[in-house]
């Protein structure tokens, strides 16, 4: 399997690709945009696109996920340890100016401000990492990962800096090709796309059927649609397989109320969710 990631060698997508999917050759993309545009291209391209944060929230790719309408074929959720990571022979007390991400930096904000360290914000974790080893200056680090420190020679100043030491970060596995698993006794994830007609408590008439249905929603999330501030697109996560009774009662009367409704994967629910 061919899995597209946003960051250089050593991030933290390409960490949970190659755990999640250890024979898989990863292809690093300069942004998030060019994972989804390869994948849409090319079926044989699967991209692994971190979605939320347990922290620090949402990361933004929902204008992206709406754009292109991948099928996700999974969820991961996978734990994010941040370490602080120098040039060989620097030490702790050396350190003056971090770098990484923003949502690393803010995730790993109480040890920054502890340490009375200088932030400065990169376009990702594992391109800091690369960047403080092309430095060599002692009183630089970066925060990033295990395979970071790994990659670009680094020595681990300190370990798990994050502020939550259970930080975690879900990730969805998505690709061209339609795919949904067989209907069975096992917990699914059903996640919808869909726009509401224009009219009074419209979003409350739409959820009812939710209601009546006794149906999950773990995630509901609104963003404009391109251009405007008045038209909303709706991310929605049922827990539930579409094939349910249940389900599709739900999705029909969804349906009446909608101008566009996109169904944008069936896949197993991860096994933290039961945590």
């Amino acid at each position: 399997m061919k899995i597209a990631y946003q960051g250089v060698a050593g991030s933290y997508s390409e960490s949970c690709a190659k755990k999640m999917y250890p024979n898989c050759e990863t292809l690093p993309c300069k942004t998030f945009d060019e994972c989804f545009e390869r994948s849409s291209q090319d079926n044989s391209i699967k991209s692994l696109i971190p979605e939320s944060n347990k922290t620090t929230g949402n990361i933004g790719v929902e204008y992206l996920i709406f754009k292109y309408r991948l099928n996700i074929y999974a969820e991961h959720f996978f734990p994010i340890n941040h370490n602080l990571l120098g040039i060989k022979g620097s030490n702790l007390s050396d350190i003056k100016d971090v770098y990484s991400h923003a949502q690393a930096l803010s995730q790993s904000s109480s040890f920054i401000k502890k340490k009375k360290l200088i932030e400065n914000v990169r376009a990702d974790t594992a391109g800091s990492a690369k960047y403080v080893a092309e430095a060599k200056d002692k009183t630089k680090a970066a925060i990033a990962s295990n395979l970071s420190a790994e990659i670009y020679g680094l020595k681990i100043l300190q370990e798990n800096v994050q502020d939550d030491k259970d930080n975690v970060t879900r990730f969805l596995l998505l690709g061209k090709d339609i795919f949904q698993p067989d209907f069975s006794d096992q917990s699914y994830i059903t996640s919808i796309l869909f726009k509401l007609k224009s009219k009074p408590a419209a979003l409350y008439s739409a959820l009812s059927g939710f209601a009546i249905n006794g149906v999950n929603m773990s995630k509901l999330q609104s963003f404009p649609e391109k251009n405007s501030f008045s038209s909303y697109f709706f991310l929605c996560d049922i827990d539930g397989h579409i094939e349910s009774p249940k389900i599709k009662n739900s999705l029909e009367e969804l349906g009446l109320h909608c101008q566009d409704m996109h169904v944008l994967g069936v896949y197993k629910s991860d096994k933290f969710r039961e945590k």
